[in-house]
């Protein structure tokens, strides 16, 4: 059967007991920002609109029903206008059944603060924050971010609703979903990773972006910004860009990004990450960020050979009853 948001909402708002976050009407329901801007060049394709549930349903399909269960109000897109009407033709508030407002906003190369413009020869826009910014004006509620073509799966979504339900009229009180490292792994090529660091009590204390991921024969490798190959321990806590925030964080992230623009904005490569922002705040002491657990697996099509494996792992889920 396909997956219906909309009954899939009212079901679980039927039930006396749940597992998941149920809010209230009346209380503040969180968004969910979707970064689905990438064209997925490694991919070759569109991948966000990729047919890959037993029904033809996308990743967003998912996450959406596992965000709406959870009690999230709202999703925005962060999409590019050059794949503007293929997306809105699959992605739109009838697809979801009504049961969730849908709005857009949009990621360009020149989508910058005033005063700043891209170098000649850049070819794409500026980083997974920069994404963020761009729903600075539409968003004015605790919200979570994900990717677009990541499954994070339906726990998650529940733990992050009831996070941001409790940071309403706070200010740089974050939040991410924590996964482990081997867990999070593509069998057919490398990948990037956001390695955590945390507190006794859960909170992080600094995150690192490490690229060209992989298991190798001597355990999982990532190559180090000097070319050289070092170790990551398998259940490293690592993050999939599962993050929530309140709205504060639009402003103090885009002060951020002007100093990043005056010394890297002449770069054709350079990127305006999510964790740079956060370990930023995090050591001026502005910010804290907890980071929440989940026995839910992720999963994503960060290769074009990983699509069976996906395919395989939802028609199961199907199968299972979870969807």
């Amino acid at each position: 059967m396909t997956i219906n948001p909309a009954k899939v909402a009212k079901k679980m708002s039927s039930q006396k007991k749940c597992n998941f976050a149920q809010l209230n009407e009346n209380d503040m329901k969180p968004t969910l920002l979707v970064l689905a801007a990438g064209m997925g060049s490694r991919y070759g394709g569109l991948k966000q609109l990729d047919n890959v549930g037993p029904n033809g349903e996308i990743i967003m399909d998912y996450s959406i029903t596992d965000a709406i269960r959870a009690g999230f109000g709202k999703v925005v897109f962060v999409i590019r206008h050059s794949f503007e009407n293929a997306f809105k033709a699959t992605i739109n508030a009838d697809h979801f059944n009504n049961a969730i407002e849908v709005e857009y906003v949009f990621q360009e190369l020149d989508s910058l603060p005033q005063g700043f413009k891209p170098p000649q020869n850049r070819e794409k826009p500026w980083g997974t924050n920069h994404a963020i910014l761009m729903a600075k004006d539409v968003i004015h509620e605790p919200f979570a971010i994900i990717n677009a073509d990541d499954f994070y799966g339906r726990e998650a979504f529940a733990v992050m609703a009831e996070h941001l339900q409790s940071l309403k009229d706070t200010k740089g009180q974050y939040c991410m979903v924590g996964y482990r490292l081997e867990n999070t792994l593509s069998e057919n090529g490398s990948v990037s990773r956001g390695v955590c660091q945390t507190d006794s009590n859960g909170y992080l204390t600094g995150m690192t972006e490490r690229t060209s991921i992989s298991r190798t024969q001597e355990g999982i490798m990532y190559t180090d910004t000097d070319g050289s190959k070092k170790h990551l321990p398998a259940d490293a806590t690592v993050s999939m860009n599962l993050f929530g925030f309140t709205p504060d964080y639009f402003a103090e992230s885009e002060l951020m990004f002007v100093d990043f623009l005056n010394e890297h904005g002449h770069e054709l490569k350079s990127e305006y990450y999510i964790p740079f922002a956060v370990n930023t705040l995090i050591a001026n002491g502005y910010a804290t960020m907890k980071v929440l657990k989940t026995d839910s697996q992720w999963f994503g099509v960060t290769y074009k050979e990983d699509r069976p494996m996906v395919v395989t792992r939802l028609k199961r889920l199907h199968e299972e009853g979870v969807y």
